[in-house]
């Protein structure tokens, strides 16, 4: 790689990363490099930089475009593509998480509605299906919470982040709370 230290090695990590996350190595390092650039980049920038062929970073380019990851740019008198990634981290997650959701969840939803029409044949199938439903139950409570807070502002939802344990705090003070009140409500026994 044609990089100075401290950027081969972001980029690297992020190549490690990517083949961890599902994405192939070239594409993970192809979007960090273009993340720490200062400036959009062409593909030949891209193959110099990384000493990768032509054809793998126009293949890569074009898997990180259908993931909306990267923005095309064009610079005058320059008839060549050159690419960035959006400045904003904060979008880069809701893009991220809009395909994931997109692409993994969504179909895995759909399955799991498909499977728990069907009747059962078994005790063995009964006892899946009711897997399934859990299952079921927990991602659409994850994607309606998901679809709520994607609409936040990027100051709402790193307040919401900043939370943390203090959720934890909130919702226990909550128990102790109704659970005060029930004993209050409750009668009397003698």
């Amino acid at each position: 790689m044609n990089l100075p230290p401290l950027l081969q090695s972001f980029v690297l990590h992020f190549g490690e990363m990517g083949s961890r996350w599902g994405i192939n190595r070239t594409v993970g390092q192809i979007y960090a490099l273009l993340y720490a650039s200062s400036k959009p980049l062409c593909a030949d920038d891209i193959v110099d930089a990384l000493s990768i062929s032509r054809s793998n970073v126009s293949m890569s380019l074009r898997e990180l475009q259908a993931w909306n990851l990267v923005i095309l740019k064009h610079i005058p008198d320059d008839r060549r593509d050159y690419f960035t990634t959006p400045d904003d981290v904060w979008q880069i997650l809701r893009t991220l998480a809009e395909e994931r959701k997109k692409r993994e969840v969504d179909p895995t939803l759909s399955v799991l509605r498909e499977l728990l029409m069907q009747t059962p044949g078994s005790e063995e199938e009964r006892h899946a299906q009711a897997r399934l439903a859990e299952m079921q139950t927990l991602i659409e409570q994850l994607t309606k919470w998901y679809d709520d807070v994607k609409h936040l502002e990027t100051e709402q939802l790193a307040t919401l982040l900043n939370l943390g344990a203090k959720v934890t705090r909130l919702l226990d003070a909550k128990d102790r709370i109704v659970s005060l009140g029930r004993k209050r409500t409750e009668p009397k026994t003698s």
